[in-house]
């Protein structure tokens, strides 16, 4: 079954908001400090509106199966980040992160110098995936973090 890659619509919100907290609770990290607390979660179409920032949803037989984003980190300039990558458990092991992953390099390297990557040590799959694309270890977040739960910081220069 083919699989679509589209920016998101306000139609898909909350969609995607509940795949995110779904994904996080299932993992045990619905908790203050990550996404699942994020005040805009179910507004992400709005969110995503600047040249600089992009979200993108997997739509599979019509129906949201899953999303990620490119968004400016703490309002730099140089500096972009991977936002809200998450995709529904039943379609996980497809390789549909990897339609994720390279949409949103190609546009990062469109607007950054750099991506950043927040995540979780315990996110084996996730940070496997991020690993395969250059991602390197930081042993802090970068100055403004909103996710303070966060435990695993990633960075990647763009050519």
């Amino acid at each position: 079954m083919t699989v679509i890659i589209r920016p998101i619509t306000k139609e898909d919100d909350q969609r995607v908001g509940e795949i995110v907290q779904e994904s996080l609770k299932e993992a045990g990290l619905d908790m203050k400090g990550t996404a699942y607390y994020d005040p805009y979660l179910f507004q992400l179409s709005e969110i995503y509106q600047p040249a600089n920032a992009k979200y993108w949803v997997l739509e599979k037989a019509g129906r949201v199966i899953g999303g990620g984003g490119i968004g400016p980190f703490n309002h730099s300039a140089k500096t972009g980040e991977l936002q809200k990558l998450y995709i529904e458990a039943s379609e996980q092991g497809n390789g549909y992160a990897h339609l994720l992953m390279e949409k949103g390099i190609q546009f990062a390297e469109q607007h950054y110098e750099e991506l950043y990557i927040e995540t979780f040590a315990s996110l084996d799959k996730a940070n496997y995936l991020y690993k395969r694309y250059g991602f390197e270890s930081l042993q802090q977040p970068l100055e403004g973090t909103e996710h303070s739960a966060c435990d695993t910081w990633l960075l990647k220069k763009t050519p």
